[in-house]
């Protein structure tokens, strides 16, 4: 599979819940969307994993030294 952006990956995962849910599909069809599936949720949480990291915040203390701080969301909406 090509590397697909999450946008993309995500779209396709929707396309292929629609197919799932609304048409009447074979069982070799539904296996191979359901595999096709778990190979696009794989994708959308490596997306989400390297947002994540990304997401970290450098926090300036003591004049120059940075440290790195994880993004904590519950700290964040107690501000």
């Amino acid at each position: 599979m090509k590397e697909l952006s999450f946008e993309q990956a995500l779209k396709n995962l929707e396309k292929i819940a629609e197919d799932l849910e609304s048409e009447d599909i074979s069982l070799d069809v539904s296996l191979k969307n359901y595999e096709e599936g778990m190979k696009l949720i794989a994708v959308c949480n490596k997306k989400l994993q390297e947002a994540k990291k990304k997401v970290d915040i450098l926090v300036k203390k003591d004049g120059k030294k940075l440290e790195l701080e994880s993004f904590d969301e519950q700290k964040l909406e107690a501000e």
